[in-house]
């Protein structure tokens, strides 16, 4: 199945200029998300983790299922103030502005092994933010998978410095 398909491109969003590469088509079709989470599930195989984790909202979509299926524990790593407990805090630059994510302290124990799943790589900012969580956890970062890469924003190149990272689709970003 040609995932890419399935992916809608909507000219102009968020700003203009912007051509943005759009998840819900791919995950309304049963047919197609589910051949998504299998192949996200086979790349996984080569990795060695304890836990999934995914940065919100649609890398939820994604790890959610792959835990569920991997029977692994979920770590959702979250926009600011919306976990209860004791964080760990870090704000990073998008493509389009700033934001902050926040992990449960104790969500990653000592040395676990995380894999980070999430829908898009583009600039890196947000992916580097989550591994930087992790890492203010004592965790360490088994890789990353993403559904779409953009490939020439650079941010897969950024993170293939530091960290193993895959991808199902490509595309040019905009």
């Amino acid at each position: 199945m040609n995932l890419k398909e399935f992916i809608r491109s909507i000219p102009d969003y968020p700003k203009k200029g912007i051509l943005f590469r759009d998840i819900t088509t791919l995950i309304k079709n049963e047919k197609a998300f589910g051949e998504t989470i299998d192949q996200i599930i086979t790349k996984s195989k080569s990795y060695n983790f304890d836990k999934v984790a995914a940065v919100e909202s649609r890398g939820f979509v994604f790890a959610s299922a792959v835990s569920y299926i991997l029977k692994k524990p979920f770590i959702m790593l979250r926009k600011k103030n919306k976990l209860p407990a004791d964080v760990h805090s870090i704000d990073f630059e998008l493509e389009y502005g700033t934001a902050t994510i926040e992990v449960h302290k104790d969500s990653i124990n000592k040395n676990e092994k995380i894999l980070i799943i999430d829908d898009l790589i583009a600039t890196g900012g947000t992916a580097k933010a989550a591994a930087k969580l992790v890492e203010m956890s004592d965790g360490n970062v088994a890789g990353f998978i993403f559904v779409i890469n953009l490939f020439d924003l650079g941010g897969s190149d950024l993170l293939q410095k530091n960290y193993k990272v895959d991808s199902l689709i490509s595309f040019p970003g905009h």
